[in-house]
């Protein structure tokens, strides 16, 4: 492991303790945010109101030193909101760009399924290619560009489901959880005088967390991983409680978390337990269950484990 490998490892440390300042609890969220962030993936947050989504997405902003940008869903929303518009300058006789909220570095797409699927669909462009069209012309997207959305799974009245085009461009799915009541005590105690966001400060700049994504994509994956990999996704296609499986978007999306997953470690290679402990958050939300699963009361995560249960994991055999 080289000097500057074990340098950002530190930095990633620096990072999870500053979040873990203030989200109190949510080690495995906070870590698998960050896993999602040095990936270059987005995340969907679904949980219901009030236990830390917005605040986490905060924090990482704070924490990273990068422009937060915040997008508050509502049903009137246009995409133009979103995207930015031209608008006609009487001085110059000119159209100028007034970008939108999605030219941010950490953008949080706040209650994301209250707004129609037309806006929903203007992010699809921003979160896939680091670009948006704007009357005809491609607005490159700043580096590092990270979309954290959240959306509320009890209330549906006026709300519209992502498709499955929409969730498949996010790498990780997650659920906050409520507290236990220790964490919860000390939530009590940490905000009595001053929420603890108020005093973070940032432990990484924009420049640094580029560097870091750039090395995480550098960690190795074994051919005999990547085989594994493979076929985690093809069983979802032929489980017979599945409706629709994962396409290779997932299996490229499985790789890409577990070589961050991996560098989090302080590891430049991936070992096959990065895979298994990374594929419900990377694929449950890419695959339809079929009615018949869904009337005994499985869920995603369910058949995603049950296919990890069945699949050999490889390994590595010495002369």
């Amino acid at each position: 492991m080289s000097q500057q490998t074990y340098l950002a490892h530190g930095k990633v440390h620096d990072l999870f303790q500053n979040i873990q300042s203030v989200m109190i609890g949510k080690e495995e969220v906070t870590t698998l945010s960050i896993v999602a962030l040095l990936a270059k993936g987005h995340v969907l947050l679904e949980d219901v109101p009030g236990v830390g989504k917005t605040m986490l997405v905060r924090t990482l902003s704070k924490s990273v030193d990068c422009e937060f940008k915040r997008i508050q869903f509502t049903p009137d929303l246009l995409p133009s909101d979103v995207t930015g518009v031209s608008i006609y300058n009487p001085k110059t006789l000119e159209f100028e760009f007034r970008p939108g909220p999605i030219l941010g570095n950490i953008v949080l797409a706040d209650e994301i399924n209250r707004t129609s699927p037309k806006t929903q669909s203007s992010l699809l462009e921003g979160m896939e290619e680091s670009h948006i069209t704007v009357d005809g012309n491609t607005v490159e997207l700043k580096r590092p560009f990270f979309v954290m959305a959240t959306q509320n799974p009890i209330e549906y009245e006026g709300t519209y489901p992502l498709p499955e085009a929409q969730l498949d461009r996010f790498l990780l799915k997650l659920n906050m959880g409520y507290p236990t009541a220790a964490e919860e005590m000390q939530m009590l105690d940490l905000v009595s005088n001053d929420h603890p966001i108020n005093r973070i400060q940032a432990v990484m700049t924009r420049e640094e967390l580029v560097e870091l994504q750039n090395q995480a994509a550098e960690v190795y994956v074994d051919p005999n991983i990547q085989r594994y990999i493979v076929n985690v996704v093809s069983e979802t296609r032929r489980h017979p409680s599945a409706y629709l499986g994962v396409s290779p978007r997932g299996s490229i999306a499985l790789m890409k978390a577990a070589k961050a997953y991996a560098f989090m470690q302080d590891r430049d290679f991936v070992l096959p337990d990065d895979v298994k402990y990374l594929a419900p958050f990377v694929l449950s939300h890419r695959l339809i269950l079929n009615s018949e699963a869904k009337f005994e009361g499985m869920t995603s995560s369910d058949l995603v484990h049950d296919i990890l249960s069945k699949v050999s994991i490889p390994v590595r055999k010495e002369k």
